[in-house]
């Protein structure tokens, strides 16, 4: 087994293939747009608080919306479900692009077009990832699932640099290119097949009306559909509440999110501790993307691991004690307000963070991969809601925790606070589901 990256799911799925070029591209954009609107609302404000605010503005409607999107994911046609939902994203990065070019920028407006976009990702990013085990079989899922994580990290390498860069000029040219690569991800959903729901195999009965091709309204066994709205969603959460390691892995992703998310601290970071405003900003939130995509890239035999509940503990407690570095770095600088880039400080923040970047990657990849393995399809979407409300609504938290901490204690107290209590609340959740360190992908319990 080679130590580099297995593309073997793009081999064999076109489908799969598109659709991983589509959003990789279109994960560009959105990477750049939020440091662009973080970098703008600073901007405005001068205040990590105010950053961390955007985190709340994002939570609201995801947590609101996060777990109904997964259940239309379950019954509708996930193709339709992701198209009309990104078009409706692509809409609302056409208004920042206008307000920035028109000069009608407010911190409340860019607060209400986050809250509008957190909206469009609660419905989009469960069917998106519901889509995946459709295209790809069970045995290319955890490959299928680091090349998904490394294009995202190779978006979030390129996107923060090329957003402080843009944006440092103008704001409005940094969301218009986000416009444009955004049809990205529009052309590679417009050309899937048609995902309708699959047959329950309890019952043979499908989901919705969007049956399969051929399906006889008025022949026997007529599908019908699941119950919609509320009952869906609390169907769901039945479900989850019988599955113990799926559930533990959502705990130790909102943990180590919460209290040691630092990306709210980047744009402080580069005026008050290291210097270079909005480039080292840039250049932060890029060594994190690039230790992710080296950990994609020697990810060959990574995919092979068994046991993988262990290496996700493993990966958590390497990442807070990465961020305790990161602001023990900044401790050692002190808040000095260089004039120019403080070049050997800047490489020793970034190295932490590129170990950050490659344990939050490969912590990612096996939770996404366990939930799929440990879930039928019936049910992927609305875990997969879950999931989503999890995976974006635990950092836009944490930006408020630690932008919070920040103001109070200093951006360096922040991160060393946040990134040792993280290690000390894994350590406990660990001891308290020792099941989950037993997790064995041959078997996948959930």
């Amino acid at each position: 087994m080679s130590l580099l990256l297995d593309i073997t799911p793009l081999r064999r799925s076109p489908e799969f293939r598109r659709l991983w070029w589509g959003l990789g591209i279109s994960n560009l954009g959105a990477q750049l747009t939020q440091v662009a609107v973080g970098l703008q609302v600073y901007a405005l404000t001068g205040s990590s608080l105010a950053v961390g605010v955007l985190g709340i503005c994002a939570l609201v409607p995801l947590v609101a919306l996060g777990l109904y999107g997964g259940a239309l994911t379950d019954l509708y046609d996930r193709r339709k479900v992701a198209l009309i939902a990104s078009s409706g994203l692509w809409l609302i990065s056409l208004a920042l692009a206008v307000q920035a070019w028109s000069g009608a920028s407010s911190v409340y407006l860019l607060y209400g077009l986050v809250a509008a976009q957190s909206a469009g990702f609660a419905i989009n990013n469960p069917a998106r990832s519901a889509i995946i085990p459709r295209l790809v079989g069970p045995e290319l899922l955890p490959a299928a699932n680091v090349l998904q994580t490394t294009a995202w990290n190779v978006a979030l390498t390129v996107g923060p640099l090329l957003g402080a860069f843009l944006s440092a000029w103008n704001f409005g040219a940094a969301y218009t290119l986000d416009v444009v690569l955004f049809t990205a991800a529009l052309w590679a959903l417009w050309r899937l097949p048609d995902l309708p729901p699959l047959p329950d195999p309890e019952t043979g009965e499908n989901s919705a009306e969007d049956a399969p091709a051929g399906a006889d309204p008025n022949a026997a066994g007529r599908p019908r559909r699941r119950p919609l709205g509320f009952a869906s969603v609390l169907e769901g959460l039945r479900y989850l509440a019988t599955r113990p390691n799926v559930r533990t892995s959502f705990l130790v992703d909102l943990i180590a999110m919460i209290t040691a998310m630092p990306r709210v601290l980047y744009p402080a970071v580069g005026v008050l501790f290291l210097g270079g405003g909005a480039n080292t900003t840039g250049m932060l939130n890029a060594a994190f993307a690039i230790g992710a995509v080296l950990a994609g890239l020697l990810s060959g035999r990574l995919v092979q691991v068994r046991m993988q509940g262990r290496v996700i503990i493993g990966a958590i407690i390497s990442y807070g004690l990465a961020v305790a570095s990161f602001g023990l770095v900044l401790t050692a600088v002190g808040g000095t307000t260089p004039e120019h880039t403080l070049i050997i400080p800047l490489i020793g923040a970034a190295v932490c963070l590129a170990v950050c970047g490659g344990a939050d990657s490969i912590s990612s990849v096996f939770r996404n991969t366990l939930l799929q393995s440990a879930t039928p399809d019936r049910m992927r979407g609305r875990l997969q809601g879950v999931f989503i409300v999890v995976v974006a609504g635990g950092p836009r938290l944490g930006d408020l925790v630690l932008g919070s901490w920040a103001d109070w204690w200093g951006e360096n107290w922040a991160a060393v606070v946040g990134g040792f209590s993280c290690v000390a609340l894994i350590c406990l959740a660990a001891l308290w589901q020792r099941r989950f360190l037993a997790y064995d992908a041959r078997d996948p319990q959930p």
